[in-house]
């Protein structure tokens, strides 16, 4: 998120892509055939959005960096370093015709943690949140100006089962307080009616939990599609805007209250009931081209 908070970002690089229609078709063999480098970027200029699967022999990887094609991430001593080169989809009422966009970030930690999280009983799925706090430097040629700054954040998920596998769904929300303490939440809900709720805290370079406060919902945008955050008993959150609204999966900026902070959030939620929908997954073609000679 921007400094200014006009402009917001996410990259997501993916390997046996948990979205991707073709990985399901394949009966979710060979992930390292259905890679993926996605790249959102959102602004007052409207937004660009690329996430094209490419096949194995795009794919290089190794302890410190992976690389899809053209975009690649990795970590030095000090920073993460991202460059990008992606052709963006058309974007409906702003843009009808693909465009390459390109650029670098870098994420320069606060801190570098070792935490993981189970996310279901059985151990089948995990979260890291390895950088949970740091400064961003921007540049692309999308973006207006050329570029910009502002604080990120760096995690990873991985797993060995389909998330519609165990999951009805969860809420995920990332913020500042004003006094630059951190906070991230983490609302999955289970198949069996379960759920594992977590939120902490980075403060001083240290990660702690803090209570879970109680899930309130969102407003639903065009798709339906369920969103909630935490938020103190006695206030209301607030959608700021959506960033992207889609059948089984919406990403927005919210305002919430939290033990009486207000707090800006990246708020994203998945319906994995809906991305398990035939229909659904039939659609997806349409956001996810495949490429997999490139």
């Amino acid at each position: 998120m921007s400094d200014c908070g006009q402009h917001a970002l996410v990259v997501i690089a993916f390997i046996g892509s948990v979205f991707s229609p073709y990985y399901h078709w394949a009966g979710r063999r060979e992930p390292e055939n259905h890679v993926a480098f996605n790249v959102a970027l959102y602004g007052p200029g409207g937004a660009c959005w690329a996430m094209t699967e490419r096949g194995r022999g795009s794919l290089s990887r190794g302890p410190d960096g992976i690389r899809i094609g053209g975009s690649s991430l990795h970590m030095d001593g000090s920073a993460l370093h991202i460059v990008f080169d992606e052709m963006s989809l058309p974007w409906p009422g702003q843009r009808l015709l693909p465009r390459r966009i390109a650029g670098s970030i870098r994420l320069v930690p606060d801190t570098v943690t070792n935490d993981s999280f189970a996310l279901d009983p059985a151990g089948h799925h995990h979260w890291a949140p390895r950088l949970p706090a740091g400064r961003v430097t921007v540049e692309a040629d999308a973006v207006p100006a050329g570029g910009w700054r502002g604080h990120g954040y760096h995690d990873s998920n991985w797993g060995d089962r389909p998330l519609e596998s165990d999951f009805a769904g969860w809420d995920w929300a990332r913020g500042r307080t004003a006094a630059g303490d951190t906070l991230i939440l983490y609302d999955a809900r289970l198949r069996d009616g379960t759920g594992r709720h977590l939120a902490l805290r980075l403060r001083d370079g240290a990660l702690t939990p803090v209570p879970v406060l109680a899930r309130q919902e969102l407003p639903r945008g065009f798709w339906g599609v369920r969103a909630g955050i935490s938020c103190d008993s006695d206030a209301t959150p607030e959608m700021v805007c959506t960033l992207e609204d889609s059948p089984f999966y919406r990403r927005s900026l919210v305002q919430t209250v939290l033990g009486g902070e207000q707090v800006g959030m990246m708020q994203e939620s998945l319906d994995c009931r809906r991305l398990a929908s035939p229909m659904v997954r039939l659609m997806l073609p349409f956001r996810m081209p495949r490429r997999a000679g490139s």
